[in-house]
């Protein structure tokens, strides 16, 4: 089992940052992927970022070039830096992890094994 807790969230102008953290009870083992996804009560999930064990990365076309993703392996933590943030980015965002996978063609994906309890994040315009 993988705990994951978020934080971060918060509302800001349009244009503005913010930066998602999530602490992980462990990475999965072996090749894995760690994700954030976006999803609002009654809306279709949005895979936003994914990062596999090996470093690649993948995006959403609707944030890339705004958001980066990363993770510190010894302190099990996940990020996503957040920068130009717009109305339409409004959502709750889960951080996620995926046993047994690897980022493909750069996409981000929607679906993961284990997920947190979200952090909501409110951007004005």
């Amino acid at each position: 089992q993988v705990q994951l807790v978020e934080s971060g969230g918060g509302s800001v102008q349009a244009g503005g940052s913010l930066r998602l953290s999530c602490v992980a009870s462990r990475f999965p083992e072996g090749n894995y992927c760690m994700g954030w996804f976006r999803q609002a009560p009654g809306k279709k999930r949005e895979g936003v970022a994914i990062i596999d064990s090996d470093g690649r990365t993948g995006y959403a076309d609707s944030v890339k070039g705004r958001f980066t993703i990363s993770k510190d392996n010894a302190k099990k933590n996940l990020y996503l830096q957040m920068n130009n943030l717009k109305p339409e980015d409004s959502d709750m965002y889960y951080c996620a992890a995926e046993r047994w996978c690897q980022v493909i063609a750069g996409k981000a994906r929607d679906d993961f094994e284990y997920r947190g309890q979200g952090t909501q994040v409110s951007v004005s315009s």
